[in-house]
């Protein structure tokens, strides 16, 4: 394999944080009439960078390749626990920022409108930027105005020309999903009014590695941030992280506020987590070189309760078709031989096959239908809300059966 080199600071990757083999893009669920047509496959392999240290893809697919046709699979509105977060965050940043008509609020990577509708509900402008063409068609039916666009400085670039800057740009897991990061925030700092304020949600890397969700690695994920690696990103681009929040979402992630640099005093809560991510050994390559035998050993524990199921004659299905289960799946090497199929809210993914694994997606009444002994959570971030909706599975004896960190099975 050819060098390697980060895409914030260019220098050479060389420290390996996970090698997920090779994978189909997490998201482009296949039609069920072309089961028996190939994928593409791309390496799934993430580094540290020992300079900057931000962990990163080092081998990606392009964005072209993911939004191919403009089309989009995943749609935040089908979580009911996603919508009231997004709704809690509107509520609470109105307030913050002192928001009203005379605003203006622009997300990035908006989707289909899932949190913006909020905004729309109180009376401020404000605008989508989302890439995924069948999505802004969906947001617009909400009356949430978007554009189908990529963000960096061009389109910031165009924004400021026509509608002016923004009081808050706002963006949830985009950061993440950007392989253009520097002129990601480069826009980010040339559309933000003096006065207005970035947040950006991701999720943690700490988090990741000490609950060893290395499921939430895939190709749409090319950067794997911790505060230290985005207080220097900030930085280099005239920002400044001066807040942030502790979030449950996605197995822990962050809420970054950032400013105009010299425009905000620092907080205490940036301070304390700096430290804590000192202390945990985020600055040293040591810490990350252990991560890759903790996702090696979970997926052998994986195998050997399907492996057990199976040969008594239980029977196995699965709920939901996340990305994040994608990279699970394939990474173990899981198909029909041991999970019958899986069930999805989104109409968007029923009746198709699941990457990779072609595993096939069915509507929620499929596991009352056939009464599976096991339902494997693949997006387990949503246990809670999943095992209440699903609750009366346990009348045949069903029981939910979550893989990260560890495969155990709910009471």
């Amino acid at each position: 394999m050819s060098d390697l080199n980060c895409r914030f600071c260019g220098e050479k990757l060389s420290q390996t944080l996970a090698d997920l083999g090779v994978s189909p893009l997490c998201n482009k669920m296949v039609p069920a009439e072309k089961a028996n047509e190939g994928e593409m496959f791309f390496p799934l392999k993430t580094f540290v960078c020992s300079n900057c240290l931000l962990a990163q893809l080092g081998e990606f697919a392009a964005p072209d390749d993911i939004f191919a046709d403009g089309e989009y699979t995943y749609f935040s509105s089908f979580s009911t626990t996603w919508l009231n977060h997004a709704k809690t965050y509107v509520d609470t940043i109105i307030p913050r920022q002192n928001l009203d008509s005379d605003s203006f609020v622009v997300e990035v990577a908006s989707n289909d409108g899932y949190l913006l509708q909020y905004f729309v509900e109180q009376g401020i402008p404000c605008l989508g930027i989302e890439p995924a063409s069948n999505c802004v068609e969906a947001a617009k039916e909400k009356g949430v105005e978007s554009w189908t666009e990529f963000f960096g400085t061009e389109t910031a670039e165009k924004l400021v020309a026509e509608r002016g800057q923004a009081d808050l740009i706002l963006g949830n897991n985009v950061l993440a999903h950007t392989p253009y990061l520097n002129d990601f925030v480069k826009g980010a700092k040339i559309a933000l009014k003096p006065d207005g304020i970035v947040t950006f949600e991701f999720p943690h890397l700490l988090a990741l590695i000490e609950q060893n969700l290395f499921d939430t690695i895939y190709h749409e994920h090319f950067s794997y941030f911790s505060l230290l690696a985005i207080e220097k990103i900030f930085t280099e681009f005239g920002l400044t992280v001066f807040d942030l929040d502790l979030l449950p979402t996605h197995g822990g992630s962050f809420r970054v506020y950032g400013c105009h640099t010299g425009k905000e005093e620092v907080r205490e809560a940036v301070t304390t987590q700096r430290d804590r991510e000192i202390a945990a050994g985020l600055d040293r390559m040591d810490t990350y070189a252990r991560f890759d035998a903790k996702v090696r050993e979970t997926k052998r524990k994986l195998l050997e309760f399907l492996i057990e199921a199976k040969s008594t004659g239980k029977t196995v299905a699965a709920y939901g078709a996340p990305g994040k289960g994608n990279t699970l799946l394939n990474y173990c090497g899981i198909g029909t031989d041991f999970i019958d199929f899986t069930v999805d809210r989104s109409p968007y993914k029923q009746g198709k096959l699941l990457p990779g694994s072609r595993i096939p997606v069915l509507a929620p009444d499929a596991l009352f239908e056939r009464k599976p002994d096991y339902v494997l959570i693949l997006p387990w971030n949503l246990q809670g809300e999943i095992t209440e909706q699903m609750k009366d599975i346990r009348e045949w004896g069903g029981k939910f059966v979550v893989p990260i960190p560890e495969t155990r099975v709910l009471d």
